[in-house]
């Protein structure tokens, strides 16, 4: 059994609890992954189960015997989940693995790790919060950093100080998430609050303790 499974985020909805209160819940697809290859400890120094992701042209399709020997044709890509070595004779080439695979349960406290979505360039009022000046009344200060040098010599600018740049496109995990609900017929998690990552974005989804 996986302790960690990947999914695709769907995206945010709300669903009801049973006291009539609403919660805000991001919806995670976990479907259509397969084990397209084995490592062990005597081939490859640790135990993991590769995984694939299939592509949607292939989701209706019955697969051929030998399709993990062209797997790169049929996968968007592929990632490692390590297991121990003594739960490796669960897994076979080409098994279709889902969330009755994993020590996932509702009520599980989890942590979430995401790509943010990209933002390209940006300046500090979007980049790092900063309020920026008037926009009137005469003022030329408006959206610009203001001063950056330092009392040392030659004006000094700090390592480290927040200044315009590339924003988002990083990687960042959010922990003590609660699984609300699981759908393991259609292979969907719903966990309260939200996750990094754009819609259609790869996440990676660990039980915590």
């Amino acid at each position: 059994m996986l302790s960690s499974f990947f999914g695709k985020k769907i995206g945010m909805t709300q669903i009801f609890t049973e006291d009539g209160n609403v919660l805000p819940v991001t919806v995670v697809d976990a479907a259509n992954w397969f084990v397209t290859q084995i490592k062990t400890s005597k081939t490859d120094g640790y135990s993991a189960v590769q995984l694939g992701l299939l592509k949607k042209k292939y989701e209706s399709e019955t697969l051929g015997a030998n399709w993990v020997n062209n797997k790169n044709n049929y996968c968007y890509f592929f990632k490692e989940v390590r297991v121990n070595e003594s739960d490796l004779g669960n897994f076979k080439l080409g098994q279709k693995i889902g969330l009755e695979n994993t020590l996932l349960s509702e009520k599980d406290i989890v942590k979430v790790t995401g790509k943010s979505k990209g933002l390209g360039f940006q300046g500090v009022v979007k980049r790092w919060g900063f309020s920026g000046g008037p926009s009137g009344h005469g003022s030329t200060f408006h959206r610009i950093p203001g001063s950056i040098g330092n009392m040392r010599s030659q004006g000094e600018v700090l390592k480290g100080k927040k200044l315009p740049g590339h924003a988002g496109d990083r990687t960042f995990t959010i922990k003590n998430l609660e699984i609300v609900k699981i759908d393991k017929d259609g292979n969907v998690l719903f966990i309260k609050g939200a996750v990094p990552g754009k819609k259609e974005s790869l996440v990676f989804i660990s039980r915590q303790g």
